[in-house]
């Protein structure tokens, strides 16, 4: 019984280290893709308006205020929902961040 707690606290701490050792492979380099984040699905997936600022790191008003000012952003309308396409809205901040 004590043998077979043995075997799965190790496997658990080999499981940790494994997810720890991927963490900090990529610790220097936030935008690289894991596992985790690895979708081929990125190119399609699409932001809710009322949650765009979370993927722009900025507040509610600055997002709300910068869609306002920028009719150019990436965005299109279903059932009179605005979303904006993640990898497009990506492109066009990094645009509009080099101007």
């Amino acid at each position: 019984m004590l043998g077979f707690s043995l075997i799965w606290i190790g496997l658990g701490i080999a499981i940790a280290g494994y997810f720890i050792g991927d963490g900090l492979k990529n610790f220097q380099n936030p935008n690289a893709k894991s596992f985790v984040h690895a979708t081929d699905d990125d190119d399609h997936e699409l932001i809710k308006e009322n949650e765009v600022h979370y993927f722009m790191g900025i507040s509610k008003q600055d997002a709300k205020t910068l869609t306002q000012e920028y009719s150019d952003i990436p965005h299109i309308f279903i059932n009179g929902n605005v979303y904006f396409p993640k990898e497009k809205l990506r492109r066009w901040l990094l645009e509009i961040g080099s101007e």
